[in-house]
């Protein structure tokens, strides 16, 4: 007999993965804490579409975990690589970025709704969402080069810092092109013009 499907079973978190956090030592004491340093990979999409933080690349974290009546509150500081492009003139970039995060975990008969707050499965608790959601909103939405980077030319594309002075001849407006090019008929001879001056200068010179 097939059991009837009820509420989506949550996907117990693995203890090996890097940014899953055992909080054992801890207990459930208010006011106990535990202060942990972590040097992990950094999991991937992390970042906006101009600038992220590498997969794979060294993220620092320094945390403390503190027990309260809810759960347990971790609170600390990340440090993590950046590499992106220059939102002005294209220009790789590269950056280191540090922040800070703080977020509940409660437990797991806690009646918090999900936005509320994380929930810890038994002892563990994964900080990655926190610490995703902390880099990405402390990263600027126009990543520059240089704060006075003045990007690229318009009409031709060069790095206009790289190129000081660069600048284009002024396009003729298109409503005086007609009379642009009357002038241009009238100061530039035609072929039959000149036939006739020059048989006129023939001419003077057979009636001398």
């Amino acid at each position: 007999m097939r059991r009837p499907i009820g509420k989506l079973v949550a996907m117990r978190l693995d203890p090996r993965s890097p940014l899953v956090i055992n909080t054992h030592e801890l207990g459930r004491r208010p006011g106990s804490m535990r202060r942990i340093e972590l040097a992990v990979p950094a999991p991937g999409d992390v970042g906006i579409e101009v600038l992220g933080v590498p997969e794979g690349s060294p993220v620092a974290i320094d945390m403390r975990l503190e027990a309260v009546m809810e759960g347990v509150l971790a609170t600390g500081d990340t440090t993590v690589s950046l590499v992106g492009e220059c939102a002005r003139c294209l220009n790789p970039i590269t950056d280191t970025l540090e922040v800070s995060f703080q977020e509940l975990y409660v437990y797991p008969e806690s009646e918090a709704e999900p936005d509320e707050a994380g929930r810890l499965d038994g002892d563990l608790f994964d900080l990655e969402p926190a610490l995703r959601d902390a880099v990405v909103l402390a990263l600027p939405f126009q990543p520059v080069c240089e704060p006075d980077c003045q990007g690229l030319c318009l009409e031709c594309g060069v790095r206009l810092s790289d190129s000081p002075g660069h600048a284009h001849q002024e396009p003729a407006d298109p409503r005086w092109a007609s009379l642009l090019a009357l002038q241009l008929d009238v100061a530039s001879p035609s072929a039959g013009d000149e036939q006739t001056r020059s048989a006129g200068r023939e001419t003077s010179t057979d009636e001398e």
